[in-house]
């Protein structure tokens, strides 16, 4: 899809790789939407980008941004929040918010923008899931299950859209250096494997979208894990214990 010109809305844009996809997409000629909490670097990152800044809470309003957006071309959902630590003592309170942003959110998002895109034949979907959602992580078990089921909701609408002139691109980061730890209440501390920049998972998205690709993992090479889980989960199960308790 060609995005010079293209509308594109952007979720968790305040920040991290959100904001890093909005000056991506600006560089190549979009028109970003962006939305977020954060209206000070919300409104900052719109100045740099030219784009139009949507103050928003997706825990409370998970379709706001569609809704005052107007006419959309490629929807990008990559807000999400986190948690960190043994399941049995995650707060109860915590839990939908986890939800609804990481989600809830995007399913609605996409169903108020949706028909629009298959009425025009055209159009972009693309989620920001993580390799958490492929292969589970070690005391991120709530997170994990709402990027397991963003990735299955793209699989399934990608059947389902197949002719429509909509496209539909699930990108799985790793570790990214973003203010995402802090704001889980958990540090990475791990020295292997290292943050990447949230610049190279932007630039995925919207390789993504140009080349109409339906899966991407960021780094590359996380889609070995993710390969020997579904081919050799016993193995790979093994494997993750020893490195998982790291």
């Amino acid at each position: 899809m060609r995005l010079a010109g293209a509308r594109v809305l952007i979720t968790g844009a305040s920040s991290g790789i959100g904001a890093a996809t909005a000056r991506a997409m600006a560089e190549v000629g979009a028109r970003v939407v962006l939305s977020g909490r954060d209206e000070k670097r919300l409104d900052a990152v719109a100045s740099e980008t030219g784009g139009q800044a949507l103050v928003c809470d997706l825990t409370t309003d998970a379709a706001g941004p569609a809704e005052r957006a107007g006419a959309v071309d490629v929807l990008v959902c990559n807000a999400g929040t986190g948690w960190a630590g043994p399941f049995a003592t995650m707060p109860d309170d915590t839990i939908e918010p986890m939800v609804a942003c990481n989600l809830t959110a995007p399913l609605r998002l996409t169903r108020s923008l949706l028909p629009a895109m298959i009425e025009r034949g055209r159009g972009h979907l693309v989620y920001v899931a993580s390799i958490a959602g492929a292969v589970g992580v070690r005391d991120e078990a709530a997170y994990a299950a709402t990027k397991a089921g963003l990735l299955v909701f793209a699989e399934s609408l990608r059947y389902e859209l197949r002719g429509s002139g909509v496209g539909v691109s699930v990108v799985l980061p790793g570790v990214v250096d973003t203010p995402f730890f802090e704001r889980r209440g958990a540090p990475y501390t791990r020295r292997w494997p290292a943050p990447i920049p949230a610049e190279r998972v932007a630039r995925a998205v919207v390789a993504a979208v140009e080349r109409g690709r339906d899966e991407t993992y960021v780094p590359g090479w996380l889609r070995l894990p993710a390969r020997l889980k579904g081919a050799a989960p016993g193995p790979f199960r093994a494997l993750a214990g020893v490195f998982g308790r790291q």
